[in-house]
């Protein structure tokens, strides 16, 4: 919003007279209605993008390369979203197929789709046990973790002013209720694998925020989401370079939103880094669905370090779980239920842009279920 009237002048303040007075009075007013027309448009958005923007944040989608020569995927994304997510073409085996000869061609294509329409990108993801290729599947020990930091180094190289945040890790702890570390060829080479990424990744790219992502991290109450704050914590207490924690947010009625999801916001929050919502996809249809959408967009504005909601893609018949019709627009692309209660959810929200400093902690550390 343009905030021209309210600039000063400059120069110090005369007197009126009383016709002159009436006369800026009525402007004044003429001035402030038309300030209030503005402002009532500004608050209600029409796309989830711009709305998002206005509260000092991004609404983005997962995006494939191959897709962008579907011109209705094409005309949603440049209309509703301002930030993308590459789906599959950063991951280890797009990115390195052979060890030390990278391949960027689908990644790039999606970049500069982005940055062409003034979009940013989250890059996804550096370090995974998932979808590496074979060659780095097959080793183990020191030439792992070499070969891990090297990727990292890298990718996160090539794309070094481009990318606002890398999920750096990925999936880095196990299912279940023991809190551990997943057992991955990764983990297997020492504990300290997860720091030495982190690390590596701010040195190839200083100006990324650098984020651990992971699924069944959003109820507050379950260890793997102790666990992922007890990671957190402990680099933030040792200055490790990490600057967001992603939580994935994939629902389903065997993974339902919890009712303290924005506890469990806030509580990483609290530990001085950003929040970032980034796969979020509901299955189910209707109104249920829609107040899901509605739930999770509401906790997210109400925590001002809540930077971000990506969806994971665009139509139901682009998510990897289309049968759930998970996502916001239908399969011939049109605007569901779901996402009407979004984007009334981002205009209902307040303007609570993130922090520029890092508070500290206000909430007791947890202890581990």
């Amino acid at each position: 919003m343009n905030n021209a009237f309210a600039r000063a002048s400059g120069r110090p303040a005369t007197r009126l007279r009383p016709r002159t007075a009436l006369v800026s009075a009525a402007v004044g007013l003429a001035v402030v209605a038309t300030s209030v027309v503005v402002a009532s448009s500004a608050s209600a958005a029409t796309t989830l993008g711009a709305s998002a923007a206005e509260k000092g944040r991004y609404f983005g989608a997962a995006v494939a390369a191959y897709k962008l020569s579907d011109s209705t995927y094409v005309g949603i994304l440049n209309r509703e979203f301002n930030s993308v997510t590459p789906e599959n073409e950063m991951k280890i085996d797009a990115t390195e197929p052979q060890q030390g000869q990278f391949s960027f061609a689908n990644a790039d294509r999606i970049v500069n789709h982005a940055r062409a329409n003034g979009m940013q990108v989250r890059g996804h993801t550096l370090a995974w046990h998932s979808q590496q290729p074979g060659w780095m599947q097959n080793m183990s020990g020191t030439a792992l973790r070499n070969a891990m930091l090297n990727h990292v180094t890298q990718v996160a190289t090539y794309y070094r002013g481009k990318i606002h945040s890398w999920d750096v890790v990925n999936e880095a702890f196990a299912d279940g209720g023991s809190g551990a570390r997943r057992d991955s060829n990764l983990q297997r080479t020492g504990n300290d694998w997860i720091e030495a990424a982190f690390r590596a990744a701010r040195a190839a790219d200083p100006g990324a925020k650098l984020c651990y992502n992971d699924y069944n991290t959003d109820d507050w109450s379950h260890a793997k989401t102790q666990a992922v704050y007890n990671l957190v914590r402990d680099f933030k207490s040792r200055g490790v370079p990490i600057d967001c924690v992603g939580l994935q947010s994939h629902f389903n009625p065997n993974s339902p939103y919890p009712s303290n999801y924005r506890t469990t916001l806030s509580s990483f929050a609290a530990l001085g880094v950003d929040v970032q919502i980034t796969e979020l996809d509901i299955e189910g249809s209707g109104s249920t669905q829609a107040e899901t959408y509605r739930r999770v967009v509401t906790d997210c504005l109400a925590v001002a370090r809540c930077t971000g909601i990506t969806v994971w893609g665009i139509r139901d018949s682009d998510s990897w779980r289309s049968g759930g019709t998970p996502l916001l627009f239908d399969n011939n692309g049109n605007k569901k239920a779901a996402y009407n209660a979004t984007l009334e959810a981002l205009n209902a929200g307040g303007s609570t842009p993130p922090p520029t400093t890092t508070p500290p902690p206000t909430t007791p550390p947890p202890t581990t279920p």
